[in-house]
């Protein structure tokens, strides 16, 4: 099992009706000038998931700062009414909640990745002055959509809405923690068997089933599987992108998911012409990473890390 160097403590904030789960790593009892950071997670994923990276930071640089790690609402131990469904718009207004509570005025470093790189995007374009410094760690968007596509899309959401009532499993269950652990290091394999293990301990939980019996299920409401009924406009993007006033660090994996997952659908050619538009933008690439770079290579996301929010 990971033996984790720095452990963190957690917190529940009250947000929008939800109890988020927050882990935060740092000392700040003394005075301090420095910005916190907010760690912010992707899809089907948690806050637990930065710990790697946190457990590879200088002690010089954790010194007087507090890292902020929320578990999105529908994710991990955040809970909140009931819901069959989930949307963009949401995150960014638990964003803001979230930086009222623990940073009050007070500029903040903000790091995603995957979704939650999408979801940091768009909340710098849209409140540009609450942001000193920004990190993009593979959040691409999404492929381009058409007008036309939009009643095929929202039937189908009506369609898996209906599944999803019906009671149709939309997230695979499993008989033990060393399930959800080996189904990690098949998604990534690059995933030493001692973080799978420590993750599936932190991604999902042990529950009992309506037959009587215990499985082990991911920590993710089954309605994030949801298609978003709204296309992706690539023009409001771009529009948020031009907006963004803070230095930008866009992070990419040499084996990243625009190289493996979206494929055909989205090109690393159509992404670079919408990066394009961000005002202030520095650009790096992982060695020998896929998609979960944070788990991957956390020594080297650490030193871009450091290196770009100490300058």
């Amino acid at each position: 099992m990971y033996q984790i160097v720095r452990p963190s403590r957690s917190e529940f904030v009250p947000v929008r009706l939800h109890r988020y789960h927050v882990r935060l790593w740092g000392d700040t009892s003394g005075p301090t000038d420095l910005p916190p950071v907010v760690l912010v997670h992707g899809w089907m994923d948690v806050a637990a998931s930065y710990q790697f990276m946190v457990d590879s930071l200088p002690e010089d640089f954790l010194k007087g700062r507090l890292i902020i790690a929320p578990d999105w609402r529908g994710f991990g131990h955040s809970t909140g009414p009931a819901t069959d469904h989930y949307s963009f718009p949401e995150y960014l207004g638990d964003l803001e909640c979230l930086l009222d509570h623990y940073a009050g005025n007070r500029e903040i470093d903000l790091v995603g990745h995957s979704m939650g790189g999408n979801v940091a995007m768009m909340y710098a374009g849209v409140r540009p002055t609450r942001i000193r410094r920004l990190i993009n760690l593979e959040g691409f968007g999404m492929p381009s959509t058409k007008p036309e596509q939009a009643p095929g899309r929202y039937a189908k959401w009506i369609d898996e809405i209906k599944s999803l009532h019906a009671g149709q499993s939309l997230l695979k269950n499993y008989e033990d923690a060393s399930g959800v652990a080996a189904r990690l290091i098949k998604t990534n394999p690059r995933l030493p068997s001692a973080k799978a293990d420590w993750l599936a301990g932190h991604l999902s939980e042990q529950r009992i089933q309506p037959d009587g019996n215990s499985r082990w299920e991911i920590l993710g409401d089954p309605a994030h599987r949801i298609t978003n009924a709204q296309l992706f406009r690539v023009d409001e993007m771009l529009e948020l992108y031009k907006k963004i006033t803070a230095p930008t660090l866009m992070v990419e994996a040499d084996d990243g998911s625009l190289k493996t997952s979206w494929q055909k659908r989205y090109s690393q050619a159509e992404f670079e012409e919408r990066i394009a538009h961000v005002p202030n933008l520095r650009r790096a690439t992982i060695m020998n990473a896929g998609h979960m770079l944070h788990h991957d290579q956390p020594e080297e996301l650490a030193r871009l890390v450091v290196d770009f929010l100490g300058e």
